[in-house]
């Protein structure tokens, strides 16, 4: 499939949200709100919930499938109090010896005024500081758009797992080709130079694992991926503290 078909398939406003993947992979979620700081944000959607029998914080950005619930959850574009929300729940669940599941859709931070007036660049640096150095297992999961600092900002994980059809790149083919080009309309072209597709991360060593999407159904992807990071989680769960730190450092320093 051509890369920008699948940029396509990531943006799809039908696409399952976080809250839909949660719902159904997990139990019992409680979600948890506000940053102590400033306020809630609704483009990230965390809180604790039970992965069978584990404990865990589950965390991510959440799109809506109409107009108005993107325009009340931000398109997905998260402020830098969701950012400290993030954070604020990733310490809890490192507290109480909680892995950590996070899960990613965004096309990037947002870039507004009132972002960077909050700090969004010192929100998202104290993200990648932090959860380079959690003493609990981090599993991330690109579930559609990877955008930027934006997406990142959630992915400094000992593990990176991509759904077949997202994309995870610095910035959009639309970006992209601005840059180049100075011409946004060859968004397809550039799309075949940014080696942004599952398969091509993958090979790059960029992502650990592929959740295959083609011809399966939502529910059949759900209960996949819920074995899978069960047989995952089991196997992080019985390395120590110090090795599972060590592990993402080494990872993220390769790069």
């Amino acid at each position: 499939m051509k890369p920008m078909k699948i940029v396509q398939k990531a943006r799809d406003i039908n696409r399952a949200t976080t809250k839909e993947w949660i719902d159904e992979i997990f139990d019992d979620f409680i979600e948890l709100k506000g940053d102590r700081f400033f306020a809630d944000d609704a483009a990230i959607i965390g809180g604790i919930a039970r992965l069978k029998e584990i404990p865990v914080t589950v965390i991510g950005m959440q799109k809506g499938h109409t107009l108005k619930e993107n325009i009340e959850r931000n398109f997905g574009q998260v402020h830098p109090e969701g950012y400290r929300k993030s954070l604020r729940l990733m310490k809890q669940a490192e507290k109480f010896n909680r892995p950590i599941i996070t899960m990613i859709n965004t096309a990037g931070a947002f870039c507004g005024k009132s972002a960077e007036d909050r700090g969004i660049g010192e929100a998202i640096a104290k993200n990648l500081q932090e959860m380079s150095h959690l003493t609990v297992p981090v599993i991330a999961i690109l579930m559609g758009e990877g955008g930027s600092g934006g997406a990142i900002a959630l992915a400094v994980a000992n593990e990176v797992w991509m759904m077949e059809y997202a994309i995870y790149s610095i910035l959009s083919p639309e970006g992209f080709a601005s840059i180049l080009w100075k011409d946004s309309t060859k968004a397809e072209q550039a799309s075949e130079l940014m080696k942004f597709t599952s398969k091509e991360l993958l090979e790059e060593g960029i992502v650990d694992k592929i959740i295959l999407e083609k011809n399966r159904s939502f529910k059949k992807i759900a209960k996949d991926l819920q074995s899978s990071l069960l047989e995952s989680l089991k196997e992080w769960r019985t390395k120590s503290k110090e090795e599972l730190v060590s592990q993402r450092l080494e990872k993220f320093r390769k790069f």
